[in-house]
């Protein structure tokens, strides 16, 4: 009976004692939670059960939204060869995360935390034209709002493809696309938005380092649906980054040297066309403009499937002074002086001094050639052979037979006859290669009229020839520049 007093008084003490005991301990754990710091209680409080490998959504039929946003800060490189384009940008994303939410009041009015992106659930967004990682700084947190809103912002250097157009080379303008998608989910699961408006996003250079080789005109966006099979449909975000790039370096460097050397070409052509200097001073030319086309190779930009117009341009000058150097030769050829070179046809002399001089405006170019004295020889040579000693008047030697006054001298001599008729055929052969040059010489001063008015005839051909390839670049590159 005893013994029963104790047991009975236990049991009705034991409740008491157990609640008592959790009442205590339950205030130690408020007191303990209470002196811990309010960022430290709110993470613990969020990633206690956070399962980052599900999509964040109590209703798995509500698509998460993600809103991106694209500030291009600078262009780095421009690969032209193998069509790469490095840019440096600021990327911005936000979504909603359902399982990140907390009410401010408990947690010391704490309305924004920041939390590893490792521990989170981070969207699968990716860029299509990617090609090579670059060297993107890690940014290991994103900013999380006491209504679940997760601010992931981190600089990127995007390597990508890019279909480079070089044709309009160095007044081009490049336009390459950024697409923004996710790699898995699809439009049911993950959809894009654009966290700005594109106006907003077209004109932000706020950032934009201008100072390189190439200007940045805009930033387009587009936003599409895609799907790759019949049952899956995907979202995707275009930012379309429109570049121009600032062509005075080239120019300077590129386009003068050309159009100086053209310009002494053109000059070359008032060295007299009888001279053998013009044909010295254009192999000369030919020879810079071929060391000045090894020297600026490797600035062009090449690629396999096209040529750019300055590359063609430098081609064409190079024709055009092969062709001056050629018509110089055959200018030179056709006025060089030969003893026996032929006098010129008659239909060419009717064609070139006539025809083509009236059409020049340099009047009438014919030469008025010396007529052969071909009676005046013939008649020496005739009497030299009978033995006549006759001047040009036709003095007969058979003067000394007539006969003599009573005051006329005696004759002369035999062996001063023979003297005089020496010395008339001396003057005879004189005066025969005297005319046989006079006639050379008039050959040569009529093929030289007729090599000046077929070298001004080329030469103007020529210069409208330069004039009118320059003015239909000048005009294509101010297009394209303004464009």
């Amino acid at each position: 009976m005893l013994l029963w007093v104790p047991q009975a008084l236990l049991a009705l003490l034991l409740p008491t004692l157990l609640v008592q005991g959790e009442a205590r301990h339950w205030r130690h754990l408020q007191a303990q939670n209470t002196s811990r710091p309010a960022l430290l209680r709110l993470s613990n409080y969020l990633l206690a059960n956070y399962q980052k490998g599900v999509r964040p959504v109590r209703d798995w039929r509500k698509p998460t939204m993600v809103s991106i946003d694209v500030i291009v800060y600078a262009i780095l490189s421009v690969d032209e060869k193998n069509q790469v384009l490095t840019t440096y940008i600021w990327y911005r994303q936000y979504w909603t995360d359902e399982f990140l939410q907390w009410n401010p009041e408990d947690f010391d009015n704490i309305t924004k935390l920041s939390i590893p992106t490792e521990s989170i659930w981070v969207p699968d967004i990716l860029i299509n034209e990617f090609v090579d990682v670059g060297k993107s700084p890690s940014i290991p947190y994103v900013y999380v709002g006491h209504h679940g809103e997760v601010q992931n912002y981190k600089p990127l250097q995007v390597v990508t493809a890019c279909s480079l157009d070089i044709y309009n080379f160095p007044f081009d303008v490049q336009n390459c696309s950024l697409t923004f998608t996710s790699w898995l989910h699809t439009i049911q699961d993950i959809n894009i938005s654009l966290l700005r408006l594109p106006e907003k996003v077209k004109l932000d250079k706020t950032i934009f380092m201008n100072q390189g080789e190439w200007e940045l005109l805009g930033v387009l966006t587009q936003f599409r649906e895609f799907s790759m099979e019949s049952n899956s449909c995907y979202a995707e975000m275009k930012f379309y980054v429109v570049i121009r790039r600032r062509p005075l370096f080239y120019t300077v460097s590129l386009l003068l040297p050309s159009i100086f050397l053209m310009l002494m070409d053109i000059v070359g052509f008032y060295l007299p066309p009888d001279s053998g200097e013009r044909v010295s001073f254009k192999i000369t030319l030919l020879l810079g403009y071929s060391v000045f086309l090894i020297i600026v190779s490797d600035t062009l930009p090449a690629t396999a499937i096209g040529t750019p117009l300055i590359g063609v341009y430098f081609v064409v000058c190079m024709a055009l002074l092969v062709m001056s150097l050629a018509e110089t030769i055959f200018i030179v050829r056709l006025v060089h002086k030969q003893d026996l070179q032929q006098p010129v046809p008659a239909w060419l002399r009717h064609l070139v001094l006539e025809r083509v001089a009236l059409l020049l405006c340099l009047g009438e170019q014919s030469a008025s050639r010396r007529p052969p004295a071909t009676s005046q020889t013939t008649k020496t040579d005739d009497c030299s052979d009978m033995g006549n000693h006759c001047n040009h008047l036709g003095v007969p030697r058979d003067l000394e037979k007539t006969p003599r006054g009573r005051g006329s001298p005696p004759p002369p001599p035999r062996e001063s006859s023979l003297a005089v008729r020496g010395l008339l055929k001396e003057l005879s052969s004189i005066r025969h290669f005297l005319e046989k040059r006079d006639e050379s010489r008039e050959v040569a001063r009529e093929w030289l009229h007729v090599g000046s008015v077929l070298d001004r005839l080329l030469f103007r051909i020529y210069l409208v020839a330069v004039l009118a390839y320059s003015i239909t670049l000048i005009t294509l590159w101010s297009i394209w520049q303004y464009s």
